[in-house]
Parts: structure tokens; sequence; C-alpha cells
């Protein structure tokens, strides 16, 4: 899945993040059998989910949906990206958010601060190799989490990093949701 015209500010600098373009086509992809990881590596998958599941203990459910919506939407990741919109959805997030989220910065009036940070935060963490995490964007984040939130808040970026390589790596298929119970 390719992903363009996603913005990324850093130093109040807009840039345009580009997902590279696959090595083969999208249906191409689609039709190659690719391995279930769960079952291929049940320690890691288990492993993963516990991280998972760590990170999010004690933070807002919300704010939970709404990184994890950013970080698949950056990754192009339709897969997470329709599971995390739909779990938005069902805990009652408002629509008109949901459709913001790739525009935050151009509609903040949708989100808090905190929520602002985090999505701030979220984007530098993901594209980290297009120029690390910012020391203002790290700052804002600090004015609103406390150290151990933000350790999770960080902890939760990394995992639905993960998991997006994953869904992608293994040509998940959006809509079908695979998710192992807790």
């Amino acid at each position: 899945m390719v992903m363009t015209n996603n913005t990324n500010t850093t130093n109040n600098t807009q840039t345009t993040a580009t997902a590279p373009a696959p090595a083969a086509s999208a249906s191409a992809a689609s039709t190659a059998p690719r391995l279930n990881f769960a079952k291929a590596a049940p320690k890691a998958f288990k492993a993963l989910i516990g991280f998972d599941a760590a990170a999010r203990d004690g933070l807002d459910p919300a704010l939970v949906e709404l990184i994890q919506i950013r970080a698949s939407l950056l990754n192009g990741c339709a897969y997470c990206l329709h599971m995390h919109t739909s779990d938005a959805r069902k805990a009652g997030e408002d629509e008109a958010r949901l459709h913001m989220i790739g525009v935050w910065r151009e509609a903040r009036n949708f989100f808090t601060e905190k929520e602002q940070a985090a999505l701030a935060l979220t984007e530098s963490v993901t594209l980290v190799s297009q120029g690390g995490i910012p020391d203002d964007v790290y700052v804002e984040a600090t004015r609103h989490f406390d150290e151990p939130e933000l350790a999770r808040v960080l902890a939760l970026i990394f995992t639905i990093n993960t998991w997006n390589r994953i869904a992608l790596s293994t040509a998940k298929v959006a809509g079908e949701d695979e998710r192992v119970a807790d």
C-alpha cells in the first residue's frame, strides 16, 4: 500500500513523506501466499501482544486509537487502519475526528493539545529516518505526559509500527480482523 501526500512537520517546516513504491504490483502482492506470523512465530507474536497490552495500560483508549490510526496512515497499512478506525467507531469516536486525523495540523480544533502532542510524536517516531525526533516535538510531549505515561505512549507507537510492518509484510487484507483474543 502506498500513501502519498502525508505531511510531517518538524521545526515548523512542512515536508511530504511518501512511502516507497512496492517491488511488485499490488495485485501480485495480494495473490502471493504469505506466512501466518502468529502461527510461524508464536512466541514472538505473544511477546508483541504482551508489549502492546503493557503499552496501552492506563492510556486513554481514544488516544490509543488516534496514535494507531495516524501511524497506520503514515505506514500505508490498510489492514491496521481499517481495524483501528473500526475500533474507534465502536468506542464512540466522533466520525469527523476520524476524517481529520490525516490532516490534524490543519484541523487542530478537532484535537486537544495533548492529542496533538501525541500525534506529532507519533509522526516523528514513525518517520524517524526523515529527521529523528525533533526536540520541540519531544518537549511538547513532556508538557502533556508524565514520564511513565510518555514511556507508554512511545511503547504504543513502537508496537503499532511493528504491527503495521507485520501486516504489510504478510499481506493482511483490510476488513479481515484476525486478532487473537487476549
